[in-house]
């Protein structure tokens, strides 16, 4: 018995996994459901006459052609592909009539087209020009004694000996102060200020902490001098932030994003109050 014992083939470990509460398992798929998922059987679809796709929402539209687009890539009958493309020719024939009825509103509500404020002849486009440059022209000459320019650089930057002289041209034309530091003799200006990038160019307010970056990097003279105007009209409260974009003399109009009130939660305010930004420290 114990000789017998001893000369038995060790049972091996069972390799069964084990089941039950701490070991759950989802059942698998059916296969006739796993085949089914993987190619759903082919139904053509119902197309309507088409007065009443016309009362369709251009979704439901959409969904209709491309279940008859993969019916007929499927099928490959001259009905089945004619059928697509007389849903296209339907959905083209409604964006056009789209445009045409655009067309007569733009023209009915002049204020809601971008010609009203952005006119597309030479002449008339080169006399705007110069009506918002005049405009731009004066009120930062008029800003000079409240405002400077400060240009931050390196020695070993070529890109600021590129920027300075826009810098001074600035100086000439707005008669502004402009100031150049180098952050390699002042490296505490760089923490102090959040420059990281040179040369970065800044409008600061004098006699206040007021400050805004308006060019990292080169920029050429006109974008400097549009930043600059925006940035002076925002620190003073001319505009709210949704409105930096609206050019000189574009107040009120098809550009200016407030033109029509609000358009965002930030933009709505107590009567006689307005939400605050925090600008370089100072809060408009």
């Amino acid at each position: 018995m114990q000789s017998a014992a001893l000369g038995a083939e060790p049972t091996p470990p069972s390799t069964k996994v084990r089941q039950g509460y701490w070991w759950y398992e989802a059942p698998p798929p059916p296969k006739a459901q796993a085949n089914e998922a993987e190619n759903p059987p082919l139904v053509k679809p119902v197309i309507p006459p088409m007065a009443e796709l016309a009362r369709w929402t251009p979704p439901k539209i959409r969904k209709l052609i491309e279940a008859q687009r993969d019916y007929a890539a499927t099928m490959l009958t001259v009905d089945a592909v004619s059928d697509f493309w007389r849903l296209q020719d339907f959905a083209r024939r409604k964006a056009r009539a789209f445009a045409g009825i655009t067309q007569i509103a733009m023209l009915t509500h002049p204020e809601l087209n971008a010609k009203s404020a952005n006119p597309m002849v030479g002449d008339a486009r080169a006399a705007l020009g110069a009506q918002k440059e005049a405009v731009r022209r004066d009120y930062l000459r008029s800003q000079a004694r409240q405002y400077a320019l400060v240009m931050f650089s390196r020695e070993s930057c070529g890109y600021c000996r590129v920027q300075w002289p826009i810098l001074q041209r600035f100086q000439e034309d707005y008669g502004w102060q402009v100031i150049r530091q180098d952050l390699d003799a002042h490296p505490e200006f760089g923490s102090r200020f959040g420059v990281e990038v040179t040369p970065t160019t800044m409008v600061i307010r004098r006699d206040s902490a007021q400050r805004m970056v308006i060019a990292s990097g080169v920029e050429a003279y006109p974008n400097l001098s549009q930043m600059a105007y925006q940035a002076v009209r925002l620190l003073n409260g001319d505009i709210r932030p949704e409105q930096f974009m609206t050019g000189a003399g574009e107040e009120g109009g098809f550009f200016d994003a407030l033109a029509n009130g609000p358009v965002a939660q930030s933009s709505l305010a107590p009567d006689g109050q307005r939400s605050s930004i925090t600008i370089g420290g100072d809060e408009r």
